[in-house]
C-alpha cells in the first residue's frame, strides 16, 4: 500500500469512516509530513488510535506525536475559544454583533473541534467594520493594520483577528465584485449564534457558510495551493448543515460564475478518498481524470508555496505561479488570466504591501 493510500486511510479512520486495514510497513516520516502539511496531525492520531499495537508508530515517535497534538491542537484550540469569547464580549458591550467565519464556525461541525488546526480569527461585523476599529484603537489602544485589501488586521488574546469589510478580495478579479455583494446579502442574517465563554458569537448562516467556504476554497485552488483539511472543513459542514442550504440556488451561482465543475470534484474527494456518505451531497457528477488531476495538485502543487523574500525573486516566482495555474484559473472564473492579471497588478499597486 502507498503512503498516500495509508495517509487517506488513517484520515478515514480518524474522523470515523471505514478504512482498509493497514498491513505494510509504514513510512511514518512520510505520513507525518503529510498530517503537518495539510493541517491534520491531530486526525491522523486518532486514525492511529484505532489500529492494532503491532501496525502503529515506534513508542517514541508517537509519544513526539501525542505532545504535538496537545500542544498545537487541544491546548491552542483552548486558547482560541477564550480570545474568540472575550473579543466577542468586548464587541457585544458596545452593541456590535461579532460572526466569526472559517475557522472556528468550521470547527464546530467536526467530530472533536480541538483537533482542527485553528489560526487567526476572521470576524464579520455586519458592516460596523469602521467604526468598531476606531473604538478599539480609542478604547483599548490597539494598532489596526490596513494595509490589506478586505480586512484589516490586528492582535487580539495571542491571535491575529481579520476584520472582514469584504469577504473576499474584490481588487483581483473582476468578477469577485458581483461574487462579493452575493455574500454580503447573505451576511445580513444575524439568526444563527452560539454561545463562547457566555458570550454571544454569530455564526454565518448556511447559505452564507455554504457560498464562502466553497468560494474560499476555490480562491485558494487557483492561487496558491488547497489543503485536505479545507475539504474537511465542506465535508463536515455539509453533513451537519446541508439541509438548510438552498442547493438550487447555491448550484445556479456556482454555475453562473464558471465554479461548478471544480465544486463537482471537491464533492467526489469528499466522497470517494474521505469516505463521507454519497447521498450528503447534492450532486457528484464529475470527470475522474479531472478529479485526479485536481487531488494530485492538493497532495503535490506543481509549484511549491514557498514564496522568496527578497521582492524580485518573489515577483519571478509569482509569475511562474501564475502561468503554472492557468488551467486550475479556469476552473474557479469566467473571465480570462490577463483579466485577472491587470485586475491583480492594480490591486498591488493599491496595496504596495499585498506585492
Amino acid at each position: 500500500m502507498k503512503e498516500k493510500d495509508i495517509f487517506f486511510n488513517l484520515i478515514k479512520l480518524g474522523i470515523g469512516h471505514n478504512a482498509e486495514p493497514i498491513l505494510d510497513e509504514v513510512d511514518w516520516t512520510t505520513i507525518e509530513a503529510l498530517a503537518a502539511k495539510h493541517g491534520l496531525s491531530a486526525i491522523i492520531l486518532d486514525g492511529i488510535n484505532c489500529l492494532s499495537e503491532i501496525a502503529r508508530p515506534p513508542k517514541e515517535v508517537l509519544l513526539q506525536w501525542i505532545g504535538c497534538t496537545l500542544q498545537s491542537y487541544e491546548y491552542r484550540y483552548t486558547s482560541y475559544q477564550k480570545a474568540i469569547a472575550e473579543l466577542a464580549g468586548w464587541y457585544n458591550a458596545r452593541e456590535y454583533k461579532m460572526m466569526v467565519l472559517k475557522g472556528y464556525a468550521c470547527s464546530i461541525d467536526w467530530p472533536k473541534p480541538e483537533h482542527r488546526p485553528c489560526g487567526d480569527i476572521d470576524i464579520w461585523l455586519f458592516g460596523k467594520q469602521k467604526e468598531a476599529d476606531a473604538l478599539l484603537v480609542k478604547d483599548k489602544g490597539v494598532i489596526v493594520d490596513t494595509s490589506h485589501h478586505h480586512h484589516t488586521v490586528f492582535d487580539w488574546g495571542g491571535f491575529m483577528v481579520e476584520n472582514h469589510f469584504d469577504f473576499i478580495n474584490v481588487h483581483h478579479h473582476k468578477s469577485n465584485a458581483a461574487f462579493e455583494s452575493l455574500l454580503k446579502e447573505q451576511g445580513q442574517d444575524d439568526s444563527y449564534y452560539v454561545e463562547v465563554e457566555g458570550e454571544k458569537v454569530y455564526l454565518p448562516s448556511p447559505n452564507l457558510h455554504a457560498l464562502f467556504l466553497l468560494k474560499h476554497a476555490c480562491i485558494e485552488f487557483a492561487a496558491s495551493g488547497l489543503n485536505l483539511r479545507q475539504l474537511l472543513d465542506w465535508a463536515f459542514f455539509v453533513k451537519a448543515h446541508g439541509r438548510k442550504v438552498e442547493w438550487a440556488w447555491l448550484e445556479n451561482i456556482l454555475e453562473q460564475f464558471g465554479m461548478k465543475r471544480l465544486y463537482n470534484v471537491f464533492n467526489a474527494i469528499c466522497v470517494g478518498d474521505l469516505g463521507f456518505d454519497v447521498s450528503l451531497f447534492p450532486e457528484v457528477q464529475f470527470d475522474p481524470d479531472l478529479k485526479d488531476k485536481v487531488l494530485k495538485e492538493i497532495l503535490s502543487p506543481a509549484i511549491a508555496n514557498d514564496k522568496p523574500r527578497k521582492l524580485f525573486p518573489r515577483i519571478i516566482w509569482k509569475w511562474h505561479r501564475w502561468r503554472a495555474n492557468e488551467w486550475k484559473h479556469k476552473l474557479v472564473y469566467k473571465e480570462s488570466m490577463w483579466s485577472a492579471f491587470w485586475s491583480g497588478v492594480w490591486g498591488h499597486l493599491l496595496k504596495p504591501k499585498s506585492i
